[in-house]
């Protein structure tokens, strides 16, 4: 599946750069383009100078409301972010279309923090732009959620939060739910850590954007995943991970025709050690339960997957998610190990979304009256200085 990659504000940026890193390792390890386009659209300029893999050119690297922000971005007020985005919007269009190889794509894929002010405010507005342009090719949204300090102590990336999701939700057909807590690593530096958390974000699209596009026969599975699939799937609410079980090295090449019984009885059990990986690294906090749809993929040494371990997979899947419609597939890309990329979708009840929701129902109530006491005493000090001359 061929994405056009729009990432916005400081947080989507950084993760659609890690897109066009994955598009780079596709070109060289499988001879295949997953990402033709990808741009990056904010209104901090010192952001925009850090991404390494996006083009460095005003067309890649989209600068907008400089004259109301001078760069320095919108200060977390999301509806700023709105207003910025209308007004230069028509930026990212005119860059997508100035892309040689921009009607490829199949699907849109819009990246942005949701506790932000520019990628926030500016997710809704885009998609609504491309939905009217474009209104045959899927649009899909990977939000990311901010970390619990950060819900704990700024009632505003609550409030962001929430208004982005909603937003957002009515606008595109599926959106990606990345929550930045589950991936925190404590003892990690803040640079590594979120370096990390950008990557492990981005890493599960590699093997189902690969899939289909592999020009190399060794590279086609059984059953192949291609775009069709993903789109019949993809919908609403929805969660990705991805999971994987290390292979043991082999000495010599004939030893794999030598295989204890107990390693042959443990081949069609690393399918589901690489799927309970997946369970747990999933990128939002959900319940299977609650999924219509899903789909896997299996990617691993062609001599490694058998039968077993795919009906082993999908038994597994169904025993979590009864009522989903599963779809599945075998990618021959791994040479080391066994990986099962998970997709759980049209998710119908989320935590972490009825969370903000309601944060932000409360944070509106509570700020309402404080802004209306603040301005009655804003409004009794004028009265108390009416009196006094003016030395202007």
């Amino acid at each position: 599946m061929k994405l056009t990659v729009i990432g916005l504000g400081q947080c989507g940026c950084r993760i659609a750069d890690h897109f066009g890193r994955l598009d780079l390792k596709a070109h060289a390890e499988r001879k295949a383009s997953i990402a033709p386009v990808i741009l990056a659209m904010n209104t901090d300029q010192a952001d925009l100078t850090g991404l390494k893999f996006i083009k460095k050119d005003y067309m890649h690297r989209v600068l907008i409301g400089l004259r109301q922000t001078l760069g320095h971005g919108v200060g977390k007020i999301n509806e700023l972010g709105a207003q910025l985005a209308r007004e230069d919007g028509d930026k990212v269009m005119d860059a997508m279309k100035a892309e040689r190889r921009f009607y490829e794509t199949h699907a849109f894929l819009l990246i942005a923090g949701s506790a932000g002010g520019t990628g926030s405010g500016a997710m809704p507005v885009i998609a609504r732009m491309i939905r009217e342009r474009y209104p045959s090719r899927p649009v899909y949204a990977l939000v990311v959620l901010p970390f619990e300090h950060e819900q704990a102590t700024e009632a505003r990336s609550v409030y962001n939060s929430a208004t982005c999701l909603k937003s957002t939700y009515d606008l595109v057909d599926a959106v990606f739910l990345a929550d930045n807590q589950r991936y925190v690593r404590k003892d990690a530096s803040l640079v590594n850590n979120m370096e990390k958390i950008n990557r492990q974000i981005a890493e599960p699209f590699y093997d189902l954007m690969c899939a289909g596009e592999v020009t190399k026969g060794k590279h086609v599975g059984s059953r192949t995943i291609d775009a069709g699939d993903l789109i019949a799937t993809i919908e609403g609410w929805t969660a990705i991970g991805i999971g994987r079980t290390e292979l043991p090295s082999l000495r010599f090449p004939w030893e794999i025709r030598k295989k204890h019984f107990r390693d042959k009885a443990l081949e069609s059990f690393r399918g589901s050690q690489a799927l309970d990986a997946t369970i747990s690294d999933l990128s939002v906090g959900c319940s299977p339960k609650d999924a219509a749809k899903a789909m896997y993929i299996l990617s691993g040494p062609p001599r490694e997957m058998n039968m077993d371990m795919v009906k082993s997979i999908s038994d597994y899947i169904k025993e979590m998610a009864p009522t989903a419609l599963i779809r599945g597939g075998d990618f021959p890309g791994e040479k080391h190990f066994i990986d099962v990329t998970l997709i759980l979708s049209q998710l119908s009840f989320v935590p972490k979304v009825k969370d903000f929701y309601e944060g932000a129902v409360k944070y509106g109530q509570e700020h309402k009256g404080e802004i209306t006491e603040a301005k009655n005493k804003i409004d009794a000090l004028a009265d108390l200085a009416k009196e006094l001359p003016s030395l202007g």
